[in-house]
C-alpha cells in the first residue's frame, strides 16, 4: 500500500536556458539520477544529440511559457528549490532535500529571475566561487539528492 507520507518524486528544469545542448545534457542526467519529469520556461526544447538517451520521449516533459504559468501549475505538495549563486542560498552540502520538490535553474547567462528567486521555497547553491554549467549544476543537485541525507 502507497503511504502518501513517504512518498517521494522530484522534477527538474531551467528557465530561459540559453544553450540548447545544455538541456540534453540535463535530461540525460535526470534519466539516470532518477527525476519524475522534466521542463522548460520560457524557452522550449528542440531535439539536441547530447540528449542520447532520448529522455524527452523516457520520462514526462512540461513546457511553460511563462513563471506564473509554471507556478500555477506545480503538483500538489512540491516545493520549489532553486539553484542559484547568492548570499541567502544554502549550502547544497548541508542541505535536506524535500521529499517532493522541482528543482528549478537559470539560464547560464542571467540566472533564476527574480520572480523565481521570491517564489522558491528554498535556495541552493555550490561551495563553489563561480557559476557552474547549468547541466553541470543540476547533475551535481540530483546526485547530491541521492546521497544518505533526511529529508525536509
Amino acid at each position: 500500500m502507497n503511504d502518501n507520507l513517504i512518498n517521494e518524486f522530484f522534477g527538474i528544469g531551467i528557465q530561459n536556458g540559453k544553450t540548447p545542448e545544455n538541456l540534453g545534457v540535463l535530461w540525460r542526467s535526470a534519466q539516470n539520477l532518477g527525476a519524475s519529469f522534466i521542463f522548460t520556461i520560457g524557452n522550449r526544447y528542440a531535439k539536441q544529440a547530447s540528449d542520447t538517451h532520448n529522455a524527452v520521449k523516457s520520462m514526462p516533459y512540461f513546457h511553460y511559457d511563462t513563471f506564473n504559468e509554471f507556478y500555477n501549475n506545480l503538483p500538489k505538495g512540491a516545493r520549489i528549490v532553486g539553484v542559484e549563486l547568492t548570499e541567502e542560498a544554502q549550502d547544497l552540502e548541508t542541505f535536506h532535500h524535500p521529499r517532493r520538490c522541482v528543482y528549478l535553474l537559470g539560464a547560464e547567462d542571467h540566472g533564476l529571475s527574480k520572480q523565481a528567486i521570491e517564489k522558491s521555497h528554498f535556495l541552493v547553491k555550490f561551495n563553489s566561487e563561480l557559476s557552474l554549467n547549468v547541466s553541470v549544476a543540476g547533475s551535481i543537485v540530483m546526485y547530491d539528492r541521492q546521497l544518505p541525507k533526511p529529508r525536509s
